[in-house]
């Protein structure tokens, strides 16, 4: 809080005068707890801060160094919590992708068969189709399933993207997303399939929930703040990534783990990085390289058969 200083009279020792009465109190607690006598007086809708005259020149200073400690707190607090640039950029292409995919695969688009090529089928990812993994995030089974994965991945795709910039964040994000269906695979039966961008959408959750338990000052946090963010995301992960039907919980799951795992590293990753646009547009650019690259190897896969 910038404190107001006024000091209006030297013979009656008036340091303060303010609509405020919880700025008068707690100066006047500030100046008491360095030995200077105070009184908070109210009148015609003013408090008034008075203290003895020959307090006057010790109290000033008192307020003044309160003051200056108040205003670099709050400049460590903004900065301890930057915004990086790219998250516009991020999320457009992340809705770029999906939508063609989309538009290529839908009975309404282009109708061609990208499910066999591209599904996440536990078995053939584990004999070897790798590609799989990662092609499997932009695939959906219908308008629904699409639009849903699109608004909850634009929406904390731009979080994570001012969070550590729209390169780095999306790069974090596809490869926590591959990542958690890998897991997926591994743990389910050989014929299980799974297919969409909620597997991202989560790790893309995790990796906000990774940055926001990172410490970023000496912290005088106690352990229940510290872990708040953790709480949320997974309370969150419960409410929306968990239901009947046709949802893969342990996609789910393994794809907010892996969004913890990837985002505590990226989290972590020197300033001076994420705020070079080089280094995210190169990242970005390694993002959907990757995403290209699968889907180039998984249609050249299925051109041999």
């Amino acid at each position: 809080m910038e404190v107001a200083v006024e000091s209006l009279s030297s013979d009656h020792g008036l340091i303060l005068k303010t609509r405020n009465r919880a700025e008068c109190m707690e100066l006047r607690l500030v100046l008491e707890a360095s030995g200077i006598g105070a009184i908070a007086r109210h009148q015609r809708g003013w408090w008034l801060l008075v203290v003895d005259p020959s307090d006057l020149p010790a109290a000033m200073q008192e307020l003044e160094e309160y003051r200056q400690e108040n205003a670099s707190r709050s400049t460590a607090v903004a900065s301890a919590v930057p915004v990086y640039g790219g998250s516009g950029v991020g999320v457009a292409v992340y809705a770029t992708i999906i939508l063609m995919v989309g538009l290529a695969s839908m009975p309404w688009g282009l109708a061609l068969d990208l499910f066999t090529p591209g599904e996440m089928q536990a078995g053939k990812v584990m004999s070897g189709e790798l590609w799989r993994v990662v092609t499997a995030l932009s695939l959906h089974l219908d308008e629904g399933h699409l639009a849903s994965n699109l608004l909850f991945g634009v929406l904390f795709g731009l979080l994570a993207g001012r969070t550590l910039g729209g390169g780095v964040a999306w790069l974090s994000i596809v490869t926590a997303g591959s990542l958690g269906n890998f897991v997926n695979a591994c743990v389910q039966n050989p014929d299980h399939t799974s297919i969409g961008a909620s597997t991202a959408v989560f790790a893309a959750l995790g990796v906000l929930v990774a940055d926001a338990l990172r410490p970023r000052t000496s912290t005088q946090q106690s352990l229940l703040r510290r872990w708040t963010p953790l709480v949320g995301g997974i309370m969150l992960l419960a409410f929306i990534g968990v239901g009947g039907g046709r949802v893969d919980v342990i996609a789910h799951v393994t794809g907010f783990l892996s969004g913890v795992l990837i985002g505590w590293g990226s989290s972590r990753l020197p300033q001076s990085w994420l705020a070079d646009s080089r280094v995210q547009f190169i990242t970005g650019t390694i993002a959907v390289a990757l995403i290209a690259l699968a889907w180039v190897v998984a249609m050249n896969g299925k051109f041999q058969i």
